[in-house]
């Protein structure tokens, strides 16, 4: 059965889906930009925006009750591939604060524009071990 995921902790979506489903064995997010769900502020540089992805993905991940270490695939988009190298810091300091025993598989595409002309866009898979 599916479960429509919800939390305060990450934006409210902007347009017609919703943060995120739980299969029940997977968490599938939906692309979460680096809006700050409190004060609907997007950072300015792109390693806060990354961070600031990061946090919303593991908000909504959160929500199903895993945490980032259940974390299996991710999907960056970034609107510059040029900030790859900023980008890949940010990630893996990330998941290293989280003492991920294993980094995600992970994809990263250059996009031509995301949504409200932020930088980057993150999205996530999930599984319950």
């Amino acid at each position: 059965m599916t479960k429509v995921l919800h939390t305060d902790s990450a934006p409210a979506a902007i347009g017609p889906y919703v943060q995120g489903v739980d299969l029940g064995n997977m968490v599938l997010t939906s692309g979460q930009i680096p809006v700050n769900p409190e004060t609907g502020d997007v950072p300015s540089n792109i390693a806060e925006q990354a961070l600031q992805s990061l946090n919303n993905v593991k908000a909504v991940v959160q929500a199903s009750g895993l945490s980032v270490s259940d974390i299996v695939k991710m999907t960056v988009f970034v609107k510059d591939l040029n900030d790859f190298a900023t980008v890949n810091e940010v990630y893996g300091k990330f998941f290293d604060d989280h003492d991920v025993a294993n980094y995600p598989a992970r994809s990263c595409v250059e996009v031509a524009r995301l949504p409200k002309d932020v930088g980057i866009e993150i999205e996530a898979i999930a599984v319950r071990k």
